[in-house]
C-alpha cells in the first residue's frame, strides 16, 4: 500500500502540538500581565475631572485635613466624595473669579451634584468598610499614597484581592498610631518616647493594642458577603 503521508507528516504533528501549546501558554501570559497593568488596574492614570481638584495645593498647600472634604470616613464604610456645599465653605469667597470653578458654582446654584470620576472603587461583590481600618490604624497613604504630592489623584496600588490579602495576612507591616492615621509622609515612632522605631516593631505591638485577629482577616467573610 502507497504511503499516505509524507515523511515529514509526524515532525509537522509534533511541531503544531508544541507550537498550539507556546501559543496558549503565551496567551495566558498576555492576559496576566494585561490584567496587571494599568491598561485594566489604571494605576498611575490622572482622569479628567469636571474640576482640576489638587490635593497637593489643599493637603500640602493649605494644611487641610484630609476629614474637612471626607467626613464620614471615621463614622462610615463609605469615605464620601464632598458635596458642592464642602467646596464653597471656601470658594464662595476664594478664586471666585476663576472659571474653573465654573461647574462648583452652577452646581451650588441648581442644586446638582457635580459628576466626579471615581478613581478609587471595588467591584460590587467586595464590601469594604473604611471606619474598621481608619480604627485600626491604617494611615490614608497606605492605600490612597502621598495624596499631598497629587496635583491630580491618581491610584497607587492595582487593588487586587492579592494586594488586600498582603495587609490582612500581615498587618504589622502597616499599622500607625491612630493619631498618626492621616499623616502623610510617616515615619514609625515609638508612642511612648517618640523615638524611632521599625515598622514590624510598632505594627506588633499595634495588632496587640487594637486586639486585630490576625488569623480570621483572611476569611472569605470578611470581604465577601
Amino acid at each position: 500500500m502507497a504511503q499516505i503521508f509524507p515523511k515529514g507528516a509526524n515532525d509537522f504533528a509534533v511541531f503544531s502540538i508544541v507550537l498550539v501549546k507556546l501559543l496558549a501558554i503565551t496567551a495566558l501570559v498576555a492576559g496576566f500581565v494585561i490584567y496587571r497593568s494599568p491598561v485594566v488596574s489604571e494605576v498611575g492614570i490622572q482622569k479628567a475631572q469636571p474640576v482640576p481638584f489638587s490635593h497637593h495645593r489643599h493637603v500640602a498647600g493649605n494644611g487641610m485635613d484630609c476629614r474637612y472634604c471626607h467626613s464620614s470616613v471615621e463614622d462610615s464604610y463609605f469615605a464620601n466624595i464632598p458635596a458642592t456645599e464642602t467646596c464653597m465653605g471656601c470658594h464662595s469667597q476664594i478664586l471666585t473669579d476663576q472659571p474653573m470653578f465654573d461647574p462648583v458654582h452652577a452646581s451650588w446654584e441648581s442644586g446638582d451634584p457635580i459628576e466626579w470620576v471615581r478613581i478609587h472603587d471595588v467591584p460590587d461583590f467586595v464590601y469594604f468598610n473604611h471606619s474598621i481600618h481608619i480604627a485600626k490604624g491604617v494611615g490614608c497613604e497606605t492605600c490612597h499614597g502621598r495624596v499631598d504630592e497629587m496635583r491630580l489623584t491618581y491610584k497607587v496600588h492595582n487593588m487586587t484581592m492579592q494586594w488586600c490579602l498582603d495587609c490582612h495576612r500581615a498587618p504589622e507591616k502597616y499599622l500607625r498610631p491612630q493619631d498618626e492615621v492621616y499623616t502623610m509622609g510617616y515615619t514609625p515612632t515609638d508612642p511612648d518616647t517618640g523615638e524611632a522605631i521599625s515598622q514590624l516593631a510598632l505594627g506588633r505591638r499595634l495588632v496587640e493594642e487594637y486586639d486585630i485577629k490576625v488569623g480570621q482577616l483572611t476569611n472569605c467573610t470578611v470581604c465577601h458577603r
